[in-house]
């Protein structure tokens, strides 16, 4: 390949000559002002949420506010050029006759106004229209509309914002960092150890790692691997395995020095520990103590049935939909919002599990009194504490005896409508309702509720013996409802997690069934399932809507009779086999090729399950390539990437910081926190659906599709069941670095 071809695939532009273009129409400065795509990226202060209604942005205004600012709506990283001309417009209205201050200004301490105008509202829409020149150059302007200092409460919508003039921001150009690319975090000492270097050549480049003070600790040549197609970036390979234990080291090359890592596996320690800690940042129903958090991350507790929030002790269904209301406190809030939803709950508590039960007869730092969780020293291990905060409110999602369904388990409950950022939990003030049974969920619940019996047993009995009830249950309300499927557009305020295929529900249940009781009728069921021998291990990775891996992964570990147990685990290692080529074959040394290459959403987490595959073949056979391809994928999440960003906050001097999050959102009100370390961001996504990454990310290549940015909920959001694919993989890293000290 040529060099010339080679700097146009690295995007380096080189400038000829072109005819004078018209006039160009005034650039448009506002994202999403139709509101068509939801809120991102608009803001609002905590006590005048918003939420779309009808195409337009609302928010209900509390009475009693004595300054305009004390409420306000807005949007920042507005750019503004001194001299251009600009033209204001939108359409307002509001429930009562006030008057606001709508102001374009900068968004830094003192807010310096460009243009500041009172308008007066009704409860009829009316346009208005401001001009403006600008006096100041800056990227960090903001429109707000200030709605506060009424004496009585109001609802205030906006549409059709509009902010046209000034020249069109220039294209989204990511900052990659040095070429030089690393786990920021760090490195076993007895492990492979690479970096990825980025570079115009197609020759090797010498290279160099240093030590802190400076000096040269190994050097040797890069290997030129090519174009890599899922970033279009030239690539080289560095190994440097041989470098030995110590603190502060730099990797260079080509003129370029990566940021510093460590090679020790402390950091492994801490990444289980953070990892699992997310679960107890995102508990509904229970006050986040500062004492286990830190002041900044604590909270209130919230939907325990407190105004102004409306659940959830005490929630009904939606409309139509049951004649009871159920008590379902507590869980895990999903993702960046406040829905609890049973699929995602279900893969998650199972890969929690599931990461005990790998190691259970030496939980070691998974134990009681270990990790930050309010239960430690009650003698059940942590980790089962944090599952059991889950489990208990998968148990009470279910239809009780007498009603319709009974045994199934409802899909899900949310807000009635979408809330915006920021959101506290505690403050949310709509209204929760429980939406329809599926077989997806009532499934997940025989399957978790199962496994919860065989793991809780030795420590809890009672507890034990409420989950393998349900779990039964469940298996008998799904045999006999084997098709009630999630809607795909209820999607009004939460997520639908929708899935027409449930062949892989079923053996993931009638596994961990079996596993618990080895009662013929599961094995059976198992045994003659399509699934049972079906390549349930591609390069795509699993996730909450395929769902075999889990079942074909404990199968494989869990002793039991099953009759063809050494045909399961052979699967595993074949399994593995393939994602390793796969992972050798990659650039940046992932076992995630997707389909057409297309990167999906949560790809991070699909690196990670695939991670999970391979540890998992590792601890069949003890064959270290496994191992080394597991911690070759955690480089990849941790910063040796494309992007040159760990993905994990509070790992690597280049870290994701401002996940979409409804409290953990610093970027949006700069009073709240980012996310706690340990919070996994979803990662690129190709298909780019909400409009901070459409904006940014317009014919970006699959692994560059990313964006740290609270408004990108398609590629930066937390989720509680990529949390736990992480969890499980940096206890495996853990477990290694503990084994190299032995």
């Amino acid at each position: 390949m040529s060099r010339t071809m080679i700097i146009a695939l690295l995007g380096i532009s080189l400038v000829v000559a072109a005819p004078v273009a018209a006039e160009a129409e005034p650039a448009e400065q506002i994202t999403n002002g139709g509101f068509d795509s939801g809120t991102a990226p608009w803001w609002w202060t905590a006590n005048a949420p918003g939420a779309v209604v009808d195409g337009r942005l609302c928010a209900t205004v509390p009475e009693g506010t004595t300054n305009p600012w004390d409420a306000s709506i807005g949007q920042n990283e507005i750019d503004l050029v001194a001299g251009e001309p600009y033209v204001f417009t939108f359409t307002a209205s509001a429930s009562t006759p006030v008057t606001i201050r709508a102001n374009v200004q900068l968004s830094d301490p003192p807010y310096t106004p460009e243009l500041s105008q009172q308008v007066s509202l009704t409860a009829a829409d009316s346009r208005a229209e401001f001009r403006f020149t600008s006096s100041v150059d800056t990227t960090k302007a903001q429109v707000t509309f200030q709605i506060g200092g009424s004496p009585t409460a109001f609802t205030f919508c906006v549409d059709n914002v509009s902010l046209a003039g000034g020249t069109a921001p220039p294209p989204y150009i990511p900052d990659t960092g040095p070429r030089v690319r690393v786990n920021q975090a760090g490195y076993l000492p007895s492990a492979a150890k690479h970096g990825t270097l980025v570079t115009t050549s197609t020759d090797p480049v010498g290279w160099q790692l240093r030590k802190a003070d400076g000096s040269v600790a190994a050097s040797g040549t890069t290997k030129p691997q090519g174009i890599d197609p899922t970033s279009r970036q030239n690539t080289h390979l560095i190994d440097f395995s041989s470098a030995l234990a110590g603190k502060g080291y730099t990797l260079s090359a080509d003129g370029e020095t990566s940021v510093p890592f460590d090679i020790g596996g402390d950091f492994y320690q801490r990444l289980r520990s953070d990892s699992l800690a997310f679960f107890y940042h995102q508990r509904s129903g229970i006050a986040i103590d500062a004492a286990l958090v830190g002041p900044a991350h604590a909270r209130p507790p919230a939907h325990l049935g407190v105004a102004p929030n409306q659940g959830d002790t005490d929630v009904a269904c939606q409309p139509g939909v049951c004649d009871y209301r159920l008590d379902v406190r507590g869980g895990w809030y999903d993702a960046g919002d406040h829905g609890k939803y049973v699929v995602n709950g279900g893969i998650a508590v199972a890969q929690l599990m599931s990461e005990f039960e790998r190691v259970k007869h030496h939980p070691g730092a998974l134990g009681d009194g270990k990790l930050r969780v309010p239960e430690r020293g009650n003698g059940l291990p942590d980790i089962l504490d944090e599952a059991r905060w889950e489990l208990d409110f998968l148990l009470r999602m279910q239809v009780p005896a007498g009603k319709p369904y009974a045994g199934m388990a409802h899909h899900k409950i949310h807000d009635n409508e979408w809330t915006g950022l920021p959101q506290l939990p505690h403050l949310d003030p709509k209204l929760r309702e429980l939406h329809p049974v599926s077989t997806a969920a009532t499934l997940n619940l025989a399957a978790t509720a199962a496994q919860c019996a065989r793991l809780f047993s030795p420590y809890d009995r009672a507890f034990a013996g409420r989950c393998m009830t349900a779990a039964r249950q469940a298996w008998s309300a799904a045999k006999a409802n084997p098709a009630i499927y999630a809607s795909a557009s209820d999607g009004n305020g939460g997520g639908t997690y929708d899935d027409t295929n449930v062949t892989d529900e079923f053996y993931w249940a009638a596994a961990e069934l079996y596993l618990t009781t080895g009662a013929p009728e599961y094995r059976d069921f198992v045994t003659s399932s399509p699934v049972h021998t079906a390549d349930v291990f591609t390069v795509d990775g699993f996730s909450w809507q395929s769902v075999a891996a889990l079942g074909r992964l404990n199968l494989a570990t869990v002793p039991s009779r099953l009759p063809d147990r050494q045909k399961v685990r052979r699967s595993v290692i074949a399994g593995a086999d393939k994602l390793l080529a796969t992972a050798r074959s990659q650039a940046y040394g992932i076992p995630y090729a997707p389909s057409g290459g297309q990167y999906v959403w949560g790809s991070n987490s699909q690196v990670l399950n695939n991670l999970i595959v391979l540890g998992t073949a590792y601890d069949l056979t003890r064959n270290a390539a496994y191992r080394d391809a597991v911690l070759n994928g955690l480089d990849y999440v941790l910063g040796r990437n494309p992007l040159n960003v760990s993905y994990v906050t509070g790992y690597g001097e280049r870290d994701a910081r401002n996940q979409h999050h409804r409290f953990w959102a610093h970027q949006a009100d700069p009073a709240l926190p980012n996310p706690p370390a340990g919070s996994l961001a979803g990662g690129p996504n190709s298909g780019i659906q909400d409009p901070v990454a459409q904006d940014k990310l317009k014919g970006c290549a699959s692994a560059m599709c990313y964006i740290d940015d609270i408004g990108s909920w398609s590629t930066n959001e937390v989720a509680i069941n990529w949390n736990s694919a992480l969890a499980w993989v940096a206890s495996f890293a853990a477990g290694q670095a503990e084994e190299c000290r032995e």
